[in-house]
């Protein structure tokens, strides 16, 4: 496994969906360093999830190569699988299942068991103030609820790596900084975080790292401070619609 300082380098990365020959992401190269958080952020269609659904070994790409952790991601799919996270958009839990049954089931799939997986979904389920709901079912949770259990799922296995695609969306402000300060507890563990989001002050908050993507190409990246500087803007929104235009989105 490589010593270098970067988690993930994607180098001329491009995928063209059938039925399309507009590019969802357009020979992109990046570099995302070890232990920071990286919000990759971009309007509706820009090529976010593309990316991310991509590094997490779920779609194939067109052409372009991706290491993570020094790792081959056309050669080493199966190895990288075991070493990340993923929390996707959607809420990834059985409905019908308690909380403690979700996690439990999810954890099985990476191999953990007995005591120590128990032990271990305690933890987390107090850590986000879920302890007292283990036993319902995650159908009767709030949003909020749903979401950080969605989290705990995706970092159950302690992965080297975690994707988390708006994992904030639609949820209560609690829930929000609940969740925002999970992740940096989990990223001072040494955890990289990958990181989509709409929220801009929430990112300019939460990354040590950015990229903003617009129509599959990386338009601009660094650190959030030196480029809302650099583009002499008041902050990340009003330098995000600076460089994307406030031309809607749909």
């Amino acid at each position: 496994m490589t010593t270098s300082r970067a988690a993930i380098e994607v180098n001329q990365l491009l995928k063209i969906y059938k039925g399309t020959n507009i590019p969802a992401v357009n020979n992109i190269t990046f570099t995302i360093d070890n232990n920071c958080i990286f919000g990759l952020l971009g309007p509706n269609g820009a090529g976010k999830t593309t990316t991310i659904s991509i590094l997490c070994g779920l779609i194939k790409p067109t052409s372009g190569e991706a290491t993570l952790l020094g790792l081959s991601l056309k050669n080493n799919a199966e190895e990288i699988k075991q070493l990340i996270g993923v929390v996707p958009q959607e809420i990834a839990l059985y409905p019908t299942l308690t909380a403690f049954e979700n996690l439990r089931y999810i954890g099985n799939m990476y191999g953990l068991k007995g005591e120590p997986l128990k032990k271990r979904i305690s933890e987390h389920l107090e850590i986000v103030g879920l302890i007292s709901h283990a036993n319902k079912r995650v159908q009767t949770f709030s949003g909020g609820m749903k979401r950080r259990i969605n989290l705990i799922a995706g970092i159950l296995h302690q992965p080297k790596i975690l994707f988390l695609d708006e994992p904030t969306v639609g949820v209560d402000v609690q829930s929000r900084n609940m969740i925002t300060e999970h992740l940096n507890q989990i990223n001072k563990q040494g955890c990289t975080i990958v990181y989509t989001s709409h929220l801009m002050e929430e990112a300019e908050n939460l990354c040590t790292d950015i990229a903003i993507i617009d129509n599959g190409e990386i338009i601009i990246s660094g650190k959030p401070k030196d480029l809302i500087a650099t583009n002499a803007s008041g902050n990340l929104e009003q330098m995000f619609l600076k460089l994307t235009g406030k031309k809607l989105r749909d």
